[in-house]
């Protein structure tokens, strides 16, 4: 992305988005085959009205290359649903390493899916950032300071590429050296950039 267009520096302008917005489809690294997995609402559920929603879904995790599946639901707590928490290095359902990770600025930089990466591009490339609503359950302004440094954007940038590429790929070979469960590899991390609660 370009530092500069005709109409001046690249801006962008927080809508208070938050995490739970691109928790639709998660890629997930497959329990059985180490390739790529999806993580999905069941099928065959109503439209949603809100992207809360999301976290009370009932869950299907499904790999194409090897059949691999799982159904995750909801815990009852109380007579309510208990939300899936939202954040860090794994699916927040079924707790499996997320496909889209990398290793960035001595750190791991990690996305659900693509339009998740392409917000963050759009974010991270941006000369100007315009603060937005002040909603309290935005993204951006959760973003660990690293993602924001303008003497890291090149850095943040080349690798959301990364994931972006690692999007196009489903075999257990492709699979990111960040992107392992804990013991199944050497994964030393500072993960869970969004802190607080459940975004």
């Amino acid at each position: 992305m370009d530092s500069e267009q005709d109409t001046g520096p690249v801006r962008h302008r927080d809508q208070g988005e938050w995490l739970a917005r691109f928790a639709d489809r998660i890629l997930v690294v497959c329990p059985r085959c180490g390739g790529r997995a999806d993580v999905a609402p069941r099928p065959g559920l109503p439209a949603l009205e809100y992207y809360s929603e999301l976290l009370f879904r009932p869950r299907r995790l499904t790999c194409a290359a090897c059949g691999a599946h799982a159904e995750w639901t909801a815990a009852v707590q109380g007579g309510g649903l208990v939300a899936a928490q939202l954040g860090g290095t794994e699916d927040p359902f079924f707790r499996r390493p997320l496909w889209l990770q990398t290793r960035c600025a001595s750190r791991v930089l990690w996305a659900y899916n693509v339009a998740h990466v392409d917000a963050l591009a759009a974010y991270a490339g941006a000369v100007l950032r315009e603060g937005g609503t002040g909603a309290t359950r935005a993204m951006f302004p959760r973003l660990p300071r690293w993602m924001k440094e303008s003497g890291r954007r090149t850095e943040v940038l080349a690798g959301l590429e990364r994931l972006r590429a690692l999007s196009e790929r489903s075999a257990p070979g492709d699979r990111s050296d960040a992107a392992h469960e804990h013991g199944d590899g050497a994964r030393p991390y500072r993960a869970r950039y969004f802190r607080g609660g459940p975004y």
